[in-house]
């Protein structure tokens, strides 16, 4: 090949097609390029046709570093979650993208595995500024971990509130939520539940929270409510949560419902109740969290304490963008409701979905 075909290639093989690429086969030069990519006025529409074509042939891309650097933003947010095989996580993460492209920014989205490292690492703001902002989910880092780590970057933090924070949180009012969920159990004239998924080296998460509430709801109703009412479930997940209450049957303890941390868990812990001889809810009532399908599809359905993920994260979009465009603004905090869902795993009564009718 020709030098001269090489350049109306955009350059040497394996070369990124540059500014000065395109302004050669335009016959522009390099600044009414930058004008075009930029979508600055000032250039005639004869030769924005004529440098727009150039950019197509050649296939150039803009350089992030430097849009970075002539805007300050990059339009990108990065999203660091625990664990994307979670169907709360990843449908968490499928409504952040939703959200952020009706904002018109992309989202890049890092996978942490619960790793105390990986999140500091995103807290920091990784090791690149390739993002405008930050929504963290943390799970092995408290409160205090994660302001320790929090680097320059705006940062949203989904989770439990940190006292003296100066970060923006959304979050979910697990203790009430724990209360209304035990509530619902005891109404059904349960007397013993426990509680699946609480971990006294982690009181700062979702499950351990959740647990106070449950604790203070059994409290209330004059039933046992020590700490040999809340149940380790190690690692969160199906296998563990069978393994767990088989555990619990070999040892004799005895219960007469479950409370589970997650649905996750819940759906393990029907499994193990059904492969040991007894029915759900006929001998042992089960509820669950978060609202995702896969207890809607259980066999029984699953009764479950529905978190609007759509919301979650609408609001941490919004409240990141929001702090992009004004880091000196006071931190928020917003409280996103839960609903609890009811179906057979509690009542033995297959809920209607919405927006249908009891005869289909």
């Amino acid at each position: 090949m020709s030098e001269k075909s090489r350049r109306r290639s955009g350059g040497e093989r394996g070369r990124q097609p540059s500014v000065k690429d395109v302004a050669e086969r335009a016959g522009v030069s390099s600044m009414t390029v930058s004008n075009v990519v930029n979508g600055r006025t000032n250039v005639r529409p004869a030769t924005r046709e004529k440098v727009e074509q150039a950019i197509s042939e050649l296939g150039y891309r803009t350089s992030l570093a430097g849009r970075q650097l002539r805007a300050g933003r990059t339009k990108i947010l990065a999203v660091a979650l625990p664990k994307l095989t979670t169907p709360y996580f990843a449908s968490l993460a499928h409504e952040i993208i939703t959200a952020a492209e009706e904002l018109e920014y992309t989202v890049l989205i890092a996978e942490t595995t619960s790793s105390p490292e990986r999140e500091r690492h995103a807290a920091r703001g990784f090791t690149t500024q390739f993002a405008d902002g930050i929504i963290l989910r943390p799970d092995s880092l408290d409160g205090a971990g994660v302001l320790d780590s929090h680097g320059p970057m705006p940062l949203v933090l989904l989770g439990e509130r940190v006292e003296g924070s100066h970060l923006d949180h959304v979050m979910i009012d697990n203790a009430q939520s724990g209360r209304d969920a035990t509530e619902h159990i005891l109404s059904l004239g349960c007397t013993s539940p426990l509680f699946l998924g609480a971990h006294e080296d982690k009181q700062f998460g979702p499950g351990w929270v959740r647990s106070l509430g449950f604790r203070s709801a059994l409290k209330d109703a004059g039933l046992p409510s020590g700490p040999d009412r809340l149940v380790r479930v190690s690692p969160y997940g199906r296998a563990a949560a069978v393994d767990t209450v088989h555990e619990l049957l070999r040892a004799g303890i005895e219960f007469d419902s479950l409370v589970c941390a997650t649905d996750l868990i819940a759906v393990g812990a029907m499994y193990a109740l059904r492969r040991s001889g007894l029915s759900v809810p006929g001998d042992v009532a089960v509820l669950g969290w978060d609202g995702t399908l896969e207890g809607e599809y259980a066999n029984p359905s699953l009764t479950t304490v529905a978190v609007d993920i759509p919301r979650v994260a609408r609001e941490a979009v919004a409240t990141l963008v929001r702090r992009v465009e004004d880091p000196d603004a006071p931190p928020t905090d917003v409280v996103v409701e839960q609903t609890i869902i009811i179906r057979e795993s509690t009542t033995g009564v297959l809920a209607v979905p919405a927006g249908e009718s009891a005869n289909g």
